[in-house]
């Protein structure tokens, strides 16, 4: 016999919940811009070699990865709330060292942490948002989720245009940015208890009942039927996505000043000028992500995000096409990219394998960027138009995965996990605790 959803655990408020674990992409977002930054005033003002500034730069993306595939399996193994104040911790310590390190070896430890922290915290935090939310708001918390990490890179490019001109305290102010942020969510956490979702499954392992959310919790479960399936889309769909996305924001700079023939600062105007309608757009996903109309909202999002890497791989880098190229990326970017893939994911997979396949997604496509990262100035200087028509080409085959697979699929891990509390329990499903976010 499963055992209810626990009763004596305190329920907190779900927006409180996903605004404090949401915060998790706000710091992943802010850590990733503010390194990038920092550490090109650190080089002049502590003296970082070329090699320093590279290990520096890259060991916080595989950091990330590694963070994110250890952290899910040890949120799914051990409770959420133990480890996103442990991850959370960790990015603390990290930004510390930072800010006050001088050797590269100090320095190198800091990356390392904050990004060994923000990735480990990143699924396990997302989990934490789903088990909180209600059938009603789920959608929503995620995509709340996703408008934070925009939040992020606005917050510290406004700071970096303040103290940039600052030599090493300027990026000291941008790593304590990281820091203080962290520190605040980290006590706010405390207050969080853990997931009612996870208490059941692991009482129900403790009792040897058997259960769909008590057993499936092998790595390897994520391969065979029903989740192999979802989960190969989703590897798929952001893998090919999130290499496009990273690869354009990673490389905006540079396209506008050496291809489309514009200054820095004019470039930065510009993408500044997208975040009012990358907020809109988030709103717009946050109100119907949760509703009949979610595939629409998916399908507007992706004819958006392919035509805005086809316009200059079409028509060239003239300045209308990068403008239109930010425009519609931007906007179709928050209808069908990561806040979708979270959904997804979150719907898709059972308790205790939640954030273990989270992490496991976020972990490939992290890797996967990296690593294009490296060849995609060779590809620029061959050929731009080229580069963007494989972007583009790699973008649609994501997306086409993410439509063929769910465009029509109704399982709901929740609503599983409800339906044994249901037959079981009557009265603890009838008390109003959070079920399925399935489109109604």
């Amino acid at each position: 016999m499963a055992l209810p959803i626990p009763r004596t655990v305190r329920t907190p408020n779900p927006w409180h919940v996903g605004i404090v674990s949401g915060m998790a992409s706000y710091i992943d977002a802010a850590a990733i811009v503010s390194n990038g930054t920092a550490l090109v005033i650190y080089q002049d003002a502590i003296g970082l070699s070329g090699s320093e500034f590279g290990w520096l730069s890259g060991i916080l993306t595989f950091c990330i990865a590694i963070g994110a595939v250890v952290g899910g399996k040890l949120g799914d193994a051990f409770g959420r709330r133990a480890v996103f104040l442990v991850t959370m911790a960790m990015a603390v310590a990290g930004c510390a060292l930072l800010v006050f390190g001088t050797s590269f070896p100090l320095m190198l430890t800091g990356v390392a942490l904050v990004g060994l922290g923000t990735g480990a915290d990143l699924p396990v935090s997302l989990a934490t948002i789903s088990e909180a939310a209600t059938d009603k708001n789920r959608g929503a918390l995620l995509g709340l989720s996703n408008m934070l990490w925009t939040v992020g890179i606005l917050a510290t490019a406004l700071i970096a245009s303040l103290v940039g001109g600052l030599g090493r305290l300027g990026g000291q102010i941008l790593y304590a940015h990281v820091g203080i942020v962290a520190l605040i969510i980290l006590l706010l956490r405390l207050g969080i208890p853990e997931s009612p979702y996870w208490l059941a499954a692991r009482n129900e392992r403790r009792r040897g009942i058997e259960t769909v959310r008590a057993e499936r919790v092998r790595f390897g479960e994520l391969f065979t039927h029903p989740y192999a399936k979802p989960f190969a889309a989703l590897l798929v769909f952001y893998c090919l996505t999130n290499l496009a996305a990273n690869t354009n924001g990673q490389f905006h700079t540079h396209i506008a000043v050496n291809v489309v023939g514009i200054s820095v600062e004019l470039a930065s105007q510009l993408s500044l000028l997208g975040f009012p309608l990358g907020l809109l757009s988030s709103l717009i996903f946050m109100k119907y992500v949760g509703t009949r109309h979610r595939m629409r909202l998916f399908a507007t999002g992706a004819v958006m995000l392919i035509v805005s890497y086809a316009t200059p791989a079409v028509v060239g880098f003239s300045l209308p096409a990068f403008i239109t190229m930010g425009i519609m990326g931007g906007a179709g970017g928050m209808l069908a990219f990561e806040g979708m893939m979270k959904v997804w994911t979150q719907e898709s997979f059972p308790t205790m394998l939640r954030s273990t396949a989270q992490g496991g997604i976020i972990a490939v496509a992290r890797v996967l960027a990296a690593v294009a990262a490296v060849l995609t100035p060779a590809l620029l200087q061959y050929s731009p138009r080229l580069t963007y028509a494989g972007l583009c080409l790699a973008t649609a085959i994501g997306l086409g995965a993410a439509w063929l697979v769910f465009r029509r699929r109704t399982r709901n891990e929740f609503e599983a996990e409800d339906e044994i509390d249901t037959e079981t329990h009557p009265t603890a499903h009838s008390e109003g605790h959070p079920c399925s976010t399935t489109p109604r």
